[in-house]
């Protein structure tokens, strides 16, 4: 004896229906859904029910066809397909934003910043788990576009992790990010932030404006607040109404200014830069402003230090301004000052 589920139509407006009386109304639009056992010999000794039942089959079976047919025939857009591949990669959708987040893996705990806390550096310095972070940097807008100033020392506890970290990411010839927190954090959203961009030229054959762009990065990262993340950034750039400059850190704040420093560092870098800045400066000057502000915060901050890298943003795009070695700098310092000395005591 065969003893299939019994068949259940479900009609458009959400009523349901049994094989009993299964009418042609309710089989313009039916979905078939399993409810529970019958017995197949009482169905067919009514023949109104089996008739009831034959045209319901048929219908379902019509529609699961047609539907098969329409996915195995249907050709999604480029965006579309686009936004698949990164939910293939990262695997959470959030249907209500239409964007794939990253599907990360956080602590089984309550709260993950008090996790991270209890078993890191943080806690003691005896714990294992050092989480590389410290840095110092600025951006600063004036007359003749945006300088961008970074150190390039990573520590991990009282440990130099690295003095060659690259700390602005090149996003595209009008764009730069910088980074400041937690290197691993920095380093992966604004890799991710940089994708994003290029996606977003590709569909829409413009460059991104600098304000959009921290806006994506902002609601990146939005969605992790208060799960650990450690990340200060500031984006910047040309773009249709001039430079822009916004700051956009892991809880997903964001702030348009014409001056930042963020880092451990960047209390020793404002002092500095507030006592040398001018919206009329030269680009020389506004060079020579951000290349000394990054020394003295790592001159005085142990966090800080290695060398300068130094950007200037203008119209035509971004430039690369060099490599300062800190140590060189220091004594190229020094012997500035002595010199004054000299000066002031013999006049």
């Amino acid at each position: 004896m065969i003893s299939p589920a019994r068949i259940v139509a479900t009609s458009p407006l959400g009523s349901t229906t049994t094989a009993a009386n299964f009418s042609t109304s309710s089989q313009q639009s039916c979905v078939c859904r399993v409810a529970r056992p019958f017995n197949i010999a009482q169905l067919t000794a009514n023949s109104t029910t089996s008739s009831s039942l034959t045209r319901g089959f048929h219908i379902c079976t019509t529609f699961f066809n047609m539907n098969t047919l329409v996915d195995k025939y249907s050709k999604s857009s480029t965006a579309s397909q686009l936004d698949r591949d990164v939910l293939d990669v990262h695997g959470k959708w959030d249907a209500s934003l239409d964007l794939a987040f990253p599907n990360f893996d956080i602590p089984g705990a309550h709260n993950p910043v008090s996790f991270l806390r209890n078993v890191t550096d943080e806690a003691s310095p005896d714990y294992k788990i050092k989480i590389q972070h410290g840095t110092t940097t600025l951006a600063f807008k004036f007359d003749h576009g945006i300088i961008v100033a970074v150190d390039s020392r990573a520590t991990m506890g009282n440990y130099i992790g690295s003095q060659t970290v690259k700390k602005v990411i090149e996003i595209n010839p009008y764009l730069l990010g910088t980074m400041a927190g937690g290197a691993a954090d920095c380093s992966y959203w604004e890799r991710e932030l940089g994708r994003r961009c290029r996606l977003y030229e590709l569909t829409n054959k413009e460059r991104i404006s600098v304000a959009a762009a921290s806006k994506l990065l902002a609601n990146l990262v939005a969605p992790y607040k208060g799960m650990g993340l450690s990340m200060g950034t500031m984006v910047t750039g040309w773009d249709k109404s001039g430079p822009n400059l916004y700051y956009v850190d892991s809880d997903g704040s964001r702030l348009k200014g014409d001056l930042f420093s963020v880092g451990s560092g960047s209390t020793f870098a404002y002092g500095v830069l507030d006592s040398g800045y001018r919206s009329d400066l030269t680009v020389e000057e506004a060079l020579e402003l951000g290349k000394r502000s990054i020394y003295h915060a790592a001159h005085r901050d142990a966090m800080s230090g290695g060398s300068v890298n130094l950007y200037h943003i203008h119209q035509d795009g971004w430039t690369y301004h060099g490599n300062h070695d800190v140590a060189t700098l220091h004594w190229e310092y020094q012997e500035s000052k002595a010199k004054e000395r000299a000066a002031s005591k013999s006049s």
